[in-house]
Order: C-alpha cells, then sequence, then structure tokens
C-alpha cells in the first residue's frame, strides 16, 4: 500500500538503543555513475543509493545505451549494486535536432547538471528536460561553460529544458562560476579527461567548496579502467538520526560503582548510533557530528560519577556569538540544525543560506513558514534565518515536495505532539525508506508510532515505504 498523503508522527518518550544504517550517499553514487560510464570495461559500485535521483541517473545512462545492471544489496533495503559497463570515455550517438534522444531527469540536479556536460561528449543532438521544479533551478552558468568549450546548448531561458548538441571530445578551457551551484563545477570536472577540458572554478567559495573537493577526491580515488568501488553511507541521512538522538529521552544503565558498593544509573550519549559513520572527509555533512558535540551546539557532560542519581542536564548549548555557515560548516545536514534550534537554550544564526533558495524547494522560506506554524521565533535576514528558543507545538507541516522538508520535520514530531507531514513520500527522492526507519523495532528503527491520522489508526512498518 502507498503511504497516505497524510500522517501523523507520535512521540517518543522513552529512550532508545539503536544502531541505524542508512543508504548510501546520493551524491557520490551519482558521481560514480557517470565516472564508471567513462571507465573502461566493468565497474561494479557497491552499497549505491537506490531511490528516485539515482534510478534516473541509471535510466538515462541505460537510455543513452549503456549497459547497466542493478542488484539487491542483502544489508541495505535501499541500496544496490549496479555494476556499469563502460565505454574508455565515448558516449552513445544521439538523436538528430528534429528528433534528439530524450533525457528526463525528473527533478534531480546531478543528474541534470552531470548529464548536460556528459552528452557533449557524444554526437548528435539530445534534450534533456525534467519536472516543472526542475525547469526553474539554475544553469545559466554550466551551459555559458560548455559554449566556451565549443558545444551548441539551446535554451530559451538557459535552463531546461535544454537542446544540447554533442561534439565529442573538444580540448579548450573553460571558467564556471559556482556562486548558484557547485554541481556546474562538478559536471565540467567529471569529464575533463574524456573531453581534454580544463576548468577553472570562480565565484564565492569556488577553492573551499566541500562539494567541488568531493568530485575532485572521487576522481582520483576511482577505478578508471574498471573494477569494485564502495558507496559510503549518506551522511546527510544520518543527519535526521543524530538530531532524533538529541531530542530523545537519554539512555540509563546501571553501573557498578566500585569503592562505593552501590550500582548507579550512567547516561549513554551514544545509544543511537549510526553505523559505518563515514570518515572519509568527502561529505561535509560528516561533521554534523562535530557542530553538535564540538563546535555551535554542543552536549553538556552527562555522566557524573559519585551521585546517587545522574542528573539530565541540558544536553543543547550554543556557544556564545557563534553561527552555523552553509558555507563553511554543513551542507545538507544544515536544515537538520536548523529545525533542532528551537530546542536550544540561546537564539542561533545560521548564515550563507542562499542556495538552500535554489534546490528542491525555496528552502529558507520553507523552514521559516513551517517552524513558525509550530509555535518557532524565526527571523529571516536577508540569506540568515535566526531561530530563537521556543515552546514548540503541533501543526500540519507543508513539505513543498522536498523529501528534507519531510525528514527534518519527522524528526521534530518525535519530541512534539501533532506534527501531521503532508506528501511524506516525497521522501523517496533519497530515503525511500526513511519512515520505515523510524517506525522498525530497536535496534534497526527508533519503534515510533507512525498514524494516518483520518483514521487514527497506526501505520504498519510495510506500509511506510515511500514509491
Amino acid at each position: 500500500m502507498p503511504l497516505p498523503d497524510l500522517i501523523e508522527i507520535v512521540p517518543l518518550n522513552k529512550p532508545v538503543r539503536a544502531e541505524i544504517t542508512v543508504p548510501g550517499s546520493k551524491s557520490i553514487t551519482n558521481r560514480a555513475l557517470i565516472l564508471a560510464a567513462l571507465a573502461s570495461g566493468e565497474t561494479t559500485l557497491q552499497g549505491a543509493l537506490w531511490s528516485e535521483d539515482t534510478q534516473v541517473m541509471v535510466e538515462c545512462l541505460q537510455e543513452l545505451g549503456f549497459m547497466v545492471n542493478v542488484a539487491a544489496d542483502p544489508e541495505e533495503p535501499c541500496n544496490r549494486t549496479i555494476t556499469v559497463y563502460g565505454k574508455g570515455g565515448e558516449v552513445p550517438r544521439g538523436g538528430t535536432e528534429q528528433q534528439p534522444l530524450e533525457l528526463f531527469v525528473g527533478n534531480a540536479g546531478t543528474a541534470a547538471r552531470f548529464l548536460s556536460a556528459f552528452v557533449c561528449l557524444g554526437e548528435g543532438a539530445y534534450r534533456l528536460h525534467g519536472v516543472p521544479r526542475m525547469h526553474e533551478r539554475p544553469q545559466a552558468s554550466l551551459f555559458k561553460a560548455l559554449r566556451e568549450l565549443g558545444y551548441r546548448v539551446v535554451s530559451p531561458n538557459d535552463k531546461l529544458p535544454a537542446l544540447i548538441h554533442g561534439e565529442g571530445p573538444k580540448p579548450g578551457k573553460c571558467r564556471v562560476s559556482i556562486e548558484e551551484s557547485s554541481q556546474f563545477a562538478s559536471a565540467l570536472l567529471l569529464g575533463t579527461k574524456a573531453g581534454g577540458w580544463t576548468v577553472e572554478v570562480t565565484g564565492e567559495n569556488s577553492e573551499e567548496s566541500p562539494y567541488v573537493a568531493m568530485t575532485e577526491k572521487l576522481i582520483k580515488a576511482f577505478p578508471a579502467e574498471g573494477g569494485g568501488f564502495q558507496i559510503e553511507p549518506d551522511a546527510s541521512s544520518g543527519s535526521y538520526f543524530l538530531a532524533a538522538a538529541e531530542l530523545l529521552p537519554p539512555y540509563e544503565y546501571m553501573e557498578w560503582s566500585h569503592g562505593l558498593g552501590t550500582e548507579i544509573p550512567t547516561t549513554q550519549l551514544d545509544a543511537l548510533k549510526v553505523a559505518f559513520w563515514p570518515s572519509s572527509g568527502w561529505q561535509i555533512d560528516e561533521e554534523f557530528l562535530d557542530v553538535l558535540h564540538f563546535g555551535m551546539i554542543a552536549r553538556e557532560k552527562l555522566r557524573q560519577i559519585g551521585e546517587k542519581r545522574t542528573r539530565r542536564k541540558e544536553r543543547l548549548r550554543l556557544e556564545e556569538n557563534r553561527a552555523i555557515s552553509r558555507k563553511r560548516h554543513l551542507g545538507d545536514s544544515m536544515m537538520t540544525a536548523i529545525v533542532l534550534a528551537p530546542f536550544l537554550e540561546q537564539s542561533v544564526q545560521f548564515t550563507d543560506l542562499g542556495r538552500l533558495r535554489v534546490q528542491e524547494s525555496e528552502r529558507v522560506v520553507g523552514l521559516r513558514t513551517e517552524l513558525t506554524k509550530c509555535g518557532a521565533k524565526v527571523i529571516e535576514e536577508g540569506d540568515t534565518l535566526t531561530v530563537f528558543p521556543s515552546e514548540m507545538h503541533g501543526a500540519e507541516i507543508e513539505t513543498y515536495d522536498d523529501h528534507r522538508m519531510a525528514m527534518c520535520f519527522a524528526v521534530v514530531g518525535l519530541k512534539v505532539p501533532g506534527i501531521k507531514i503532508r506528501n511524506p513520500s516525497c521522501v523517496k527522492k533519497t530515503f525511500p525508506n526513511f519512515f520505515q526507519k523510524l517506525a522498525a523495532v530497536p535496534p534497526h528503527g527508533l519503534g515510533a508510532t507512525i498514524l494516518d491520522p483520518r483514521t487514527g489508526q497506526a501505520l504498519g512498518v510495510g506500509e511506510l515505504f515511500a514509491d
């Protein structure tokens, strides 16, 4: 059965001991699929994310003429083992200007940007198009760079849909700005070896952009002659469960206190964990833990040996006069940090949020609107949101067909009664079994109850998959 179009998250009022697996990184999976198609011979991607965005990329590669085999992953239901048979830098021929080869990219920014550069390496005409929101998202800087390299890109407004004329490898130089999206640079960098392109990255934070750095590191590590490649878990997806750990009651266990002759309850800080947390340095959202524990948002140490009972202190604290930047500190998990902020003791500023405005939805306005609806005090000034400590209450959350809005506010629902999520199936974009992870029995889930608010009935785990 499909997910209802409205669900309600019932708060968890008891501690949870669990170790959650999350699917593979979307950003790494879609980059790896392009690199595998450009590689010589057979490449097997293990732990690859299988969601709407990565399925779109696989389907486009198959439509282009690449052989791509997909097999189940026994460790994680929303991962796959994907085998790509590369053509050594060659891209199969497209169509004609009158009948171009059609590629549907949905609302996947990585597919839209990476494939725009990728098809230039082929011959003939390719038409890229997606859902209406994808047709609103920026492409101009990428198209400008491709034209500098000598390729013909036809688009009346420099957005999708676009007709791209592939002319094969054309060695040359181009400049690309990443002010609106680092994916523009990544799209070109993925094709530099096959195309003979030299890419100069410009714009805000051009040298430090974590997603450009991810692409460069991935290119160096990838088996260009074919072979195996392991996709690491998605840190952005893991952030929701780390956030849940901050909001749930702490887990206490009895520990024998040597010398005192008594057992005392001790709080365990890591009772709720994300399995195989990445440590490669490729994903900026690996830093979510540092931001929570050691940076702007920090937990007080809870363990107090020698007391008869461990008192629970406030778990979240903000260091004075600090702000969290979308450029310097976090990537997509910035949204997770923002929805945690009303539960802090002090107000916090979230800065440099401009890119959030041009992603799957206008996320800055969306976050402000929905948090305010729940009782939070939020001030929007330019590309900064200031969130104040607030008494939160239930509300019906509009997700704007944005997977991250749905997952962020579901986490809020684990703490705040009455949080209802509209269109929860939008999580299929990157995390189709997210709600199953919330509801599954520990240690593989949180054991949360999720209701169909129209009937008041609890939904079974089998009813919570988004497809």
